[in-house]
């Protein structure tokens, strides 16, 4: 006889979740714990006086005022180049719209340190704030574009021509009726820059602008006390959390759905008349300054330097590449399933808090993550340090959200009821993963993984850190070469990452 509980559950459709799912799900959470756990532990190392001097000093305010004028000037101009180019591309008669789509979308398969390497081999004046921006803002503004596309595709056109009947010009129907429906989609991508970054290393290290990422990595090489680097990333993490509680604040509480019957029409593309002319321009300058400008400083590099390639060492680093993408995806994927299966299909406080456990490391910066690895291998896992199973588990914890969205997406969208008939049969919980749930979900499974292979390519500070003794990777080849200003010797790499990374995004452009 079932318990109130118990009936309770199957009423409202909810099965206890199965030890075959929470076993693996519980360690990927607690692996994505640990660079959190590393920053308390090492952080009050020497007291809550010796981490609060470090917090509080001199230096490690202008570190957090350096990096909140580099993010908020990102994230604006991000903003201004997504919207109108989505707007632009969706809801306008733009000649060649589709194509100068793709185009938005290309700069994602440039890391930001390859775009910083092709503006400071070129004008080295702009090191510091300026350099840090310009790279940083081509290399974030898809994370914008993409979300408001879909929302202008999605958003039904009827109060748009209501406000034009009432003589509302485009311009002001768009500012008044059309943006306010963008909020959610347009603040979904400004925390998605202003978190990347926060986190990121490359290409702020290439630019010589003194950011909290590169303020650790260099207090990492400097000294053998670690506190000053934790507490920095304990800093780090606060000014992530703090954006995180302000970006669901402006999200607001109304929404848009639409409430009328039938399905929505496909809004009339504007005319734009004699502003053809300056939008094409629009596009025009930023495409070029995004995806055209790079390649053409790597093409002018790899002439350059055509004479001094090492094609063994650019083969060996690529293999490199591909093997530790392949194995972290992998590995990341099937961490991520039972999180995905759990969250769709066990919903209730314990899925919740493992699914918001693995997000732990995704407000870690990859150079923290690669910190409290080594920590915690040097004390209790030695012979794991600079071996490829601890570069994995750096993989994992950082990208697990990104497999974790896709798997848990595409289990929400197979119908369950197929998974209670197997299990009506008297199949296993292991058997109905293996022969019902993974099958119907593989194709949205398989993209995520695709994505996770893509962005542990495109790594840096963890793989820098971590990666085992005599093992190069495209990317931190190209970190030494930058670093001893040769320019012509890092083309090579950079040319090879930008070639792997462009397939996939240029896929993503044209469903976009």
């Amino acid at each position: 006889m079932r318990t109130p509980a118990a009936a309770r559950r199957v009423a409202a459709g909810v099965r206890r979740a199965p030890l075959v799912l929470l076993l693996p799900a519980t360690a990927a959470a607690l692996l994505a714990l640990l660079p959190l756990g590393y920053l308390g532990v090492r952080a009050l190392e020497h007291g809550w006086g010796y981490a609060w001097d470090i917090a509080s000093a001199p230096r490690t305010l202008e570190l957090l005022g350096n990096s909140a004028v580099l993010a908020a000037i990102v994230v604006t101009a991000s903003l201004v180049l997504g919207i109108s180019l989505a707007w632009l591309t969706v809801r306008t008669s733009l000649p060649g719209r589709r194509a100068w789509a793709v185009l938005a979308t290309l700069p994602l398969a440039v890391p930001s340190y390859v775009a910083a390497f092709t503006w400071i081999s070129a004008a080295p004046s702009l090191a510091g704030l300026p350099g840090a921006a310009i790279t940083l803002t081509f290399a974030c503004f898809p994370y914008v574009f993409l979300p408001v596309a879909a929302a202008l595709r999605g958003i039904d056109p009827a109060q748009e021509e209501a406000a034009r009947s009432l003589g509302s010009g485009a311009f002001r129907t768009f500012v008044r009726v059309t943006l306010p429906q963008l909020r959610p989609a347009a603040a979904g991508g400004a925390i998605l820059v202003a978190l990347y970054v926060l986190s990121d290393f490359g290409s702020v290290s290439i630019t010589r602008y003194d950011t909290f990422t590169r303020a650790i990595h260099l207090s990492y090489q400097a000294s053998f006390d670690r506190t000053p680097a934790a507490v920095l990333g304990c800093v780090l993490v606060a000014m992530t959390v703090l954006l995180v509680l302000a970006e669901n604040r402006t999200r607001g509480r109304a929404g848009h759905a639409r409430t009328g019957r039938g399905s929505a029409r496909p809004p009339l593309r504007l005319p734009l008349g004699r502003w053809t002319a300056p939008a094409l321009a629009w596009c025009t300058a930023v495409a070029g300054a995004a995806v055209a400008f790079p390649l053409a400083t790597l093409g002018y590099w790899l002439t350059v330097g055509s004479s001094g390639w090492e094609p063994d060492r650019l083969w060996d680093a690529t293999v490199a590449t591909l093997t530790v993408a392949a194995v972290g995806a992998a590995v990341t994927t099937l961490l991520a399933l039972p999180v995905g299966v759990l969250s769709a299909r066990h919903p209730g406080r314990l899925g919740r808090l493992l699914e918001q456990s693995v997000y732990a490391g995704h407000a870690v910066p990859g150079i923290t993550v690669g910190l409290a690895l080594v920590f915690f291998s040097v004390r209790y896992a030695y012979p794991l340090y600079q071996e490829m199973p601890l570069l994995i588990a750096a993989y994992v914890v950082l990208f697990l959200p990104v497999a974790v969205g896709s798997a848990r997406a595409a289990v929400l969208q197979s119908p369950p009821v197929l998974e209670e008939v197997a299990r009506s049969l008297g199949r296993s919980p292991l058997r109905v993963l293996r022969e019902i749930t993974v099958p119907l979900a593989a194709p949205g499974i398989g993209a995520g993984a695709a994505l996770t292979f893509v962005v542990i390519m495109k790594e840096l500070p963890a793989t820098l850190l971590l990666r085992p003794t005599g093992t190069e990777t495209l990317a931190t080849r190209l970190w030494t070469e930058t670093g001893a200003g040769a320019f012509a010797g890092a083309a090579p790499y950079a040319a090879v990452i930008v070639l792997l990374a462009a397939i996939p995004s240029y896929l993503l452009g044209r469903r976009s």
